[in-house]
């Protein structure tokens, strides 16, 4: 398995840097396909006021912002994959950013967005974005903190497992990224859940081993926050 499409999110945030740098590295890595995505939201009148002029200045104010940020978001996106040579492709489309990166998912291996930065206000997205959009796609969903540097990190790798629907989809989801981390690990809590094992982790261990991944495991009690912490992958 590979990533052979993968769809980023594209928007004038300050942390839109770093998250396309790490999809043009995932892109190169898999020669993927890499598609930008930049939402423009609908105009939503305030709901105080009956004057028409102020609604009007209110409607240009925001058309005048979301032309800034499509103009902003695609000058980064040409910019970080001008030398690239990847297979590139930019959309800009009218709607929600959630609910636009939920359909576009649907036809890519990976999204990737970026998670909440708490003190933007330029055309912020949904709060909850990285949340939705991971829910509602049936795909893997990689989510760049908004203070992330630009560049791959994960070459270390720990998969959170309790035998769940959930837990499996994600594991087979990000089998491209867990093959090329150098280290592995698998974290249980005990009584997560029935039916995985003699031991929790076990059997998702040797299922990876199957692919090609070594990976250790470990299984922390579920009345101890320190056990979990304690976890390392050294």
């Amino acid at each position: 398995m590979t990533y052979k499409t993968i769809l980023v999110h594209c928007d004038a945030g300050r942390a839109a840097d770093a998250r396309l740098s790490i999809a043009v590295e995932l892109a190169a890595r898999h020669q993927a396909h890499l598609v930008g995505l930049h939402a423009k939201p609908p105009f939503e009148p305030p709901i105080y006021g009956d004057a028409s002029y102020a609604i009007d200045r209110f409607y240009n104010d925001h058309e005048d912002a979301v032309k800034a940020s499509e103009d902003a978001s695609r000058a980064l996106f040409e910019k970080t994959t001008k030398e690239t040579h990847l297979s590139i492709e930019w959309r800009s489309a009218k709607g929600y950013a959630d609910q636009l990166l939920t359909l576009h998912a649907r036809y890519a291996d990976l999204t990737i967005v970026g998670q909440t930065d708490p003190d933007r206000e330029d055309l912020p997205p949904p709060p909850d974005l990285p949340e939705r959009v991971a829910l509602a796609t049936g795909r893997g969903t990689l989510v760049v903190p908004f203070i992330a540097t630009p560049r791959m990190p994960m070459s270390k790798v720990m998969l959170c497992w309790n035998a769940s629907r959930e837990a499996a989809r994600a594991a087979s989801d990000a089998l491209p990224l867990l093959r090329a981390a150098t280290s592995v690990a698998v974290l249980s809590i005990e009584g997560s859940e029935e039916g995985d094992g003699s031991h929790p982790g076990a059997d998702i261990a040797v299922w990876l081993g199957r692919h090609g991944i070594t990976a250790i495991h470990d299984c922390a009690s579920s009345s101890s926050v320190a056990q979990v912490a304690q976890f390392s992958l050294a």
